[in-house]
Formats: structure tokens, sequence, C-alpha cells
């Protein structure tokens, strides 16, 4: 019974870490999405934004290039809250 349980435990952490370690934007990833010039679909990848935000954030643009990520603000449904999850992973150049 007990070896079971040990069994179990170790399965279900290694789930755990698989499934923490597989996130698409991770602060190790280097990866920059550039907000000039992604697609809706590149841009759904970002935490948050979804393909409502992400066609706003292409519209936006279309009428000014972002001169600064935090730019992206200004875009309607992305507050300091949505900014935060994604400032990291973000870039105009």
């Amino acid at each position: 019974m007990f070896q079971r349980m040990s069994a179990l435990s170790f399965v279900c952490t290694l789930l755990i870490a698989c499934l923490v370690f597989s996130s698409p934007l991770q602060a190790e990833d280097h990866q920059l999405i550039n907000i000039n010039t992604a697609s809706v679909e590149v841009l759904v990848e970002l935490n948050g934004i979804g393909e409502t935000l992400a066609q706003r954030i292409v519209e936006y643009r279309q009428q000014s290039p972002f001169e600064s990520v935090e730019e992206v603000m200004e875009v309607k449904g992305i507050g300091q809250g949505t900014f935060e999850k994604i400032k990291d992973h973000i870039t105009v150049e």
C-alpha cells in the first residue's frame, strides 16, 4: 500500500512539474513578441490576450505604430493588470 502511494505521489509530482515548465511564455523565454508586427494568431499567445484584444492591438497600430510597450495600455480592454502579465514578453522593435 505504501509503495503504491509513493508511486502515485511521484507520478503526480512529475505531472505537475511538466505542466508548470511547459508554459508557452515563461520568464526564461526570451522570445519577445513585437506588438507592431505580430499577427492576431501570435498575439493571442500572450497571457491575458484573447482574440478580441489581439484584434484591437492590430487595429490600434494601423492608426499609428506603438512607440513604447506601455502604450499598449491605450488599447481598450488592456489595463495595468494585463500589461503586468505581458510586459516582459512584448517589444515594439
